[in-house]
């Protein structure tokens, strides 16, 4: 398996956990919260197959990456991405965060820059900032919520996950848009995840403010959103996302959950290739 060894850490080794297929233009997939980049699966094949080289890597404490005591928050999980990138020396490269990933994308070019991107895409994404607070009135996360989140996790992490991949694969109504194998192989690689990087995540994708991040975008951008999603609304996130950065598509998918990509695998490949072959 495929690592990279992170040199700025100062928790000693730290590995992140890579594949790399294909060849062409690279697309960087940078999963969401508390998955791993195997839940990239339904874009990997078709995107490679449309002729682009496909980076996928387990955020650390996720999937098969190394799982330090800290280091969740976005400064740093940027700097992660940065040091992978600069390692297989990508170059004009599109970067695709999803839910949490987001927020790596928009960190990333607050922190780097755009100088080796060509493009990017928020799915379903955390930006441009969750919580409510002073002058961020259309927040939808108080403190209290992230509390209650972090609490179950504490308390029951599998409880938790249970309800959470229900959440996350259903419409507003309710229903299950995936099957239940593939729910609940998405509950077995959150299951096998840091269960303090899962705490500390939860308050880093609720309270960080992108829109400083977000108004650095300087390359072509598209938002992918359900108008189902019960995890992150789009009103409260793609909506901003797609309103703060210029250049920028938005793509909506109808009755479409937070875990779009899955659900409706087909039109979110088509709408995310149609937008890289364009850009």
């Amino acid at each position: 398996m495929p690592y990279i060894d992170i040199s700025k850490s100062t928790l000693g080794s730290l590995r992140l956990h890579y594949q790399d297929f294909g060849q062409g233009r690279p697309v960087v997939l940078i999963h969401g919260w508390p998955l791993s980049g195997r839940s990239w699966e339904p874009q990997v094949a078709e995107l490679v197959d449309a002729g682009f080289r496909v980076i996928t890597y387990d955020r650390r404490g996720f999937g098969a990456s190394s799982q330090p005591w800290s280091g969740y928050d976005y400064d740093t999980l940027a700097q992660d991405l940065h040091e992978l990138m600069t390692e297989l020396s990508l170059q004009d490269a599109t970067l695709v965060g999803f839910s949490m990933g987001g927020g790596e994308v928009a960190r990333y070019f607050g922190m780097y820059g755009s100088k080796f991107i060509r493009s990017a895409v928020f799915a379903a994404a955390v930006t441009p900032y969750l919580f409510k607070a002073s002058g961020n009135s259309e927040g939808a996360v108080s403190d209290k919520d992230v509390e209650k989140k972090q609490a179950s996790v504490l308390a029951d992490r599998l409880g938790f996950l249970e309800e959470f991949t229900q959440k996350f694969f259903s419409d507003t109504s309710g229903k299950l848009l995936v099957s239940e194998s593939q729910r609940a192989y998405a509950k077995m690689i959150a299951a096998f995840a840091s269960p303090k990087g899962t705490h500390d995540c939860i308050s880093a994708f609720s309270k960080t403010d992108f829109r400083a991040d977000l108004e650095k975008i300087d390359v072509p951008t598209l938002v992918i959103h359900g108008d189902s999603d019960q995890i992150v609304p789009i009103e409260v996130s793609g909506a901003r996302t797609h309103k703060a950065i210029k250049n920028c598509e938005l793509h909506v998918i109808k009755n479409g959950p937070h875990g779009c990509n899955l659900s409706h695998a087909k039109e979110f490949n088509s709408a995310l290739i149609a937008f890289l072959k364009a850009h």
